[in-house]
């Protein structure tokens, strides 16, 4: 290994969040300033909200209520499709269909 080209490495930097929480941790800078910790993070206390400024959430819902009601017409004909195919068929179909 080469030497003096390697940063300082501190064993006992100190995390120091937004809300107040601090704890020790090994870095290469002595004190280390975060804006989320475990302990105010969303996620991890249970109170995560989606924040939705540009309503890509309704844009999405309406996206897959569309694409419902096309797999909804899809299976309509596919259904009537199905009857069709069941019904009786005419002495010519049923002779083409034996090739």
């Amino acid at each position: 290994m080469k030497a003096n080209i390697h940063p300082t490495f501190f064993p006992e930097a100190q995390v120091i969040c937004v809300c107040g929480n601090r704890f020790t941790t090994g870095s290469t800078k002595e004190i280390i300033h975060v804006e989320l910790c475990s302990n105010c993070h969303p996620f991890y206390t249970g109170e995560h909200k989606f924040v939705d400024t540009a309503s890509r959430i309704q844009k999405f819902q309406a996206k897959q209520e569309i694409a419902k009601k096309y797999v909804d017409k899809k299976v309509k004909k596919m259904e009537e499709k199905k009857r069709k195919d069941d019904a009786p068929k005419s002495l010519r179909e049923m002779l083409l269909s034996l090739k």
